[in-house]
C-alpha cells in the first residue's frame, strides 16, 4: 500500500493521525541512548516536545542528523494511551503529532490528545 505523503497541512496530518493509529493498534516514535526523541517548542518556550507518528514510515523519515543513531520503536496504543500521555502530561511535554519532513506540525497537549483517542474508538 502506497502512504501518501504527510504535507504542509497540519491539521490534515493531525487528522490522519487518530484513525491510522487506531486501526494499527499503536504509535511510532524515535528512541536513542538517551531516550526518545525530543524537540523544544516552537509554540511554547521552555518547553520540550516528543513526536509521535502514526505510520512507521513516517518515523523513518526522521533517522538523520541529530537522530542518525534513533531507532523506530511501536508503543501499543493503549498503554500510549495509559501511561505515556499522562506521564507527559505530568512531565510537562508537548505532543507533536505526524510531523512532516521538515519537523513542523502540531504540538498538543497530552490529555487532549488522549480525549481525542478516546473519542476515536468509541
Amino acid at each position: 500500500m502506497d502512504l501518501e505523503p504527510l504535507g504542509d497541512d497540519f491539521e490534515e496530518n493531525c487528522d490522519r493521525f487518530l484513525p491510522e493509529a487506531v486501526d494499527q493498534g499503536c504509535v511510532w516514535a524515535l528512541e536513542g541512548e538517551e531516550g526518545f526523541a525530543l524537540c523544544e517548542s516552537e509554540t511554547r518556550p521552555g518547553s520540550d516536545v516528543m513526536p509521535f507518528w502514526s505510520q512507521r514510515e513516517f518515523a523513518e523519515a526522521h533517522i538523520a542528523d541529530d537522530w542518525a543513531d534513533y531507532q523506530v520503536v511501536a508503543i501499543d496504543l493503549e498503554e500510549f494511551m495509559d501511561d505515556w500521555l499522562t506521564g507527559m502530561h505530568d512531565d510537562v511535554l508537548l505532543v507533536g503529532i505526524n510531523w512532516n519532513d521538515e519537523l513542523e506540525g502540531e504540538e498538543i497537549e497530552p490529555l487532549d490528545l488522549l480525549e481525542q483517542l478516546e473519542q476515536e474508538l468509541e
